[in-house]
């Protein structure tokens, strides 16, 4: 065995013996509130997807799919700066554009590159990124990536401390609409007031809240009334959408820059073009999708609320996301085996996504979950930590 081959068997070594080791979990067939995985006799019901409306196996958006194939086949065939521009990205933009009432949009084939590509385009060395210090990895990996100087902050004091200490050309103020893994909002207008004070520029990653919130789903500047035309937005068709692929808005010159230099744009085969008409499809449900929000929010609020009576720690959430809080790696990791056996799949999220000692189970309620559904994983939940945290020692072992 060579040096490399040891280390890796070192190193899995210690992430399983610390309960950092991460395991796939196969899933057999359609995203839904139930699910078939594999090595499990009965459907799960699913508590932990990003599908927030139910769109990812909705009839409309397959159908728009399947005639999507039909028309321009399955792949681009290429980057969309050699032949891969087709019709539906094309018109796929300009609908984004609308309806985010921005100059111009651009298509990516993931949120993660769309990070990479805004970023590393706009800073560099000499620019001054203040990140918030919940901001998710591809945000994390971006600005490293970009060599600007990385400040996190932690709350506006924090950020305004920082700012008044810059003398950088250059500032950008990069945070998520919705954090990903507390499911708190950013304070979108202070944030913008900041920006305009110390003439920073705010890159928003909205990834879990577009679709999903404000009126007609344009996310937490929809929500919050945040009017701001400088933000630089980016979103997911991932998540509330149920499709795949991201964007980014902003100005045309924004756009024409990100085109011309953005290499995650730049080196990589075009989003399939049938994915990009599902997606239009998606948009068109999501624009007249106000039930839909309202009954998303209404299971927010009835498991929510029924974590919070059984004194299960939320971290106050008041989103789609709610953190049930564990700890360590270990009792998380058993507690989503115990929640499993069950009948409940909701997957544990543990360092480094998470910081040391806040090991959680990320529970996500979605518009297509029934009461009855939302009880059976409430009272699942609640009886599952009861029994964990009197089995379990601190080190995650049963006792």
């Amino acid at each position: 065995m060579n040096r490399v081959e040891s280390d890796i068997t070192e190193e899995l070594a210690r992430l399983k013996a610390s309960g950092l080791k991460r395991e796939l979990k196969n899933i057999q067939g359609a995203q839904g509130t139930h699910v078939r995985v594999k090595g499990k006799k009965e459907p799960q019901l699913l508590m932990c997807s990003n599908d927030y409306l139910g769109l990812a196996n909705h009839p409309e958006v397959k159908s728009a799919l399947i005639n999507g194939v039909e028309e321009y086949g399955v792949g681009a065939g290429a980057s969309r700066l050699v032949s891969g521009t087709m019709a539906p990205h094309s018109m796929l933009e300009e609908c984004i554009k609308d309806f985010f009432d921005a100059e111009a949009a651009l298509l990516f084939n993931s949120g993660y590159n769309a990070n990479l590509g805004i970023i590393t385009v706009l800073a560099g060395r000499g620019t001054e990124i203040f990140s918030d210090r919940q901001n998710h990895a591809s945000i994390v990996d971006a600005s490293i990536l970009s060599r600007a100087k990385v400040i996190r902050y932690s709350g506006l004091d924090s950020l305004e401390r920082r700012l008044k200490k810059s003398d950088a050309e250059k500032k950008l103020i990069l945070t998520e609409g919705l954090f990903s893994m507390d499911g708190n909002f950013a304070d979108l207008p202070e944030l913008l007031g900041l920006a305009r004070k110390y003439d920073a520029t705010i890159i928003l990653d909205d990834a879990h809240a577009v679709g999903a919130l404000g009126e007609y789903g344009r996310g937490t500047t929809e929500l919050l009334n945040v009017v701001a035309p400088e933000i630089i937005r980016v979103g997911t068709f991932g998540k509330a959408f149920g499709t795949f692929g991201a964007f980014v808005t902003g100005t045309k010159e924004l756009i024409d820059l990100l085109i011309s230099k953005a290499r995650s744009f730049i080196y990589t085969t075009a989003l399939p073009p049938a994915l990009a008409c599902a997606t239009l499809k998606s948009l068109e449900l999501i624009v007249g999708g106000q039930a839909l929000r309202a009954g998303l929010e209404e299971n927010r609020k009835f498991l929510s609320d029924g974590l919070s009576n059984a004194g299960i720690d939320t971290l106050k959430s008041e989103s789609h996301i709610l953190p049930v809080i564990i700890g360590s790696a270990k009792k998380c990791t058993e507690a989503s085996k115990r929640v499993s056996d069950r009948g409940l799949f909701i997957q544990a999220i543990r360092p480094p996504t998470v910081p040391e000692g806040t090991s959680r189970l990320r529970v996500t309620v979605t518009a297509a979950h029934s009461k009855e559904e939302l009880g059976k994983a409430l009272t699942s939940i609640t009886e599952t930590l009861q029994q964990s945290y009197a089995r379990l020692s601190d080190n995650g072992e049963v006792v």
